[in-house]
């Protein structure tokens, strides 16, 4: 028996694709419907065949400072592109950049628990959302190509969330997961007696990373713009290729220096980098 992977939606089981297909095309509008009320959450299902080495954390923490460390940076990809997740979508590149330009107020939170104070991880200045081209190799999977990766530089503070601290502060945390809502998507679907949705899976099947899993499930969602939310951080999402690269437990002296960005702040900035030189120890 074909079992539907996207059990997110109303869609019975069918003994054959053909059977899936056609109850797809003749229910598209009200599933595209029900796909966009909703805020895209991790599921916990990890339904795909790819396998993904640990990613090894670039850690910067200075190593003979006496001072405790209450607050970090760290490098986290939210969610990539080009890769069928376990609800059946495929985030096509640029999906993300009408609402990294109008949503101010996104959020780094725990295991898409927005709504509880603490639970959020960082916010606000302490957090920077950007969309950045990565190739897989960089984020611990043995493809070539390249993805476009939803990144946080998050501030994570001891003070607002200190579970989420340690768990940072220790390399736990491996996986993450956007929640968002759909504005733009269409259905891609292997078969000629569709010729609309056989257009769109011809489109882009050669975009996606996992193209044997997308290949056997015969039809994928294809979100071209989506509304992000917040980011978590969560112990298995819908898109595992999702890691925390980079720790940063201390600011250097170089990254003092490259706050100054043209000669007219040099005067202003110096005392502010001679009196960070003073407090951290730096040898210069």
């Amino acid at each position: 028996m074909f079992v539907n992977k996207d059990m997110k939606l109303d869609i019975p089981n069918y003994q054959t694709k053909k059977e899936l297909f056609e109850f797809l095309v003749l229910n598209k509008e009200t599933l595209l419907s029900q796909k966009k009320s909703v805020i895209k959450l991790a599921d916990g299902i990890s339904g795909s065949s790819i396998h993904t080495e640990e990613k090894k954390l670039a850690n910067k923490s200075q190593d003979g400072s006496s001072e405790p460390v209450t607050e970090i940076t760290v490098k986290a990809v939210i969610n990539t592109t080009n890769f069928l997740d376990s609800h059946g979508d495929v985030h096509i590149p640029g999906i993300w950049n009408k609402s990294l330009k109008e949503n101010n107020r996104i959020m780094h939170v725990q295991e898409h628990q927005s709504s509880s104070f603490d639970k959020i991880i960082s916010s606000g200045d302490d957090l920077k959302a950007t969309a950045e081209t990565m190739t897989w190799k960089e984020l611990g999977y043995n493809a070539i190509g390249t993805t476009q990766a939803l990144v946080f530089e998050s501030t994570i503070k001891e003070s607002r969330n200190k579970y989420m601290f340690d768990q940072y502060k220790q390399g736990f945390v491996n996986n993450h997961s956007v929640g968002m809502r759909y504005v733009k998507m269409e259905l891609a679907i292997n078969d000629e007696d569709y010729e609309k949705e056989k257009n769109f899976y011809d489109k882009y099947i050669s975009q996606v990373i996992n193209k044997k899993d997308a290949e056997e499930l015969g039809y994928f969602w294809v979100v071209t713009e989506a509304k992000v939310i917040e980011g978590s951080a969560v112990p298995m999402g819908s898109n595992p290729i999702t890691p925390t690269t980079n720790i940063d437990k201390e600011p250097s002296f170089l990254d003092l220096l490259g706050k100054i960005d043209t000669q007219e702040k040099a005067a202003e900035s110096t005392f502010s980098i001679i009196d960070a030189i003073n407090k951290n120890n730096f040898l210069i």
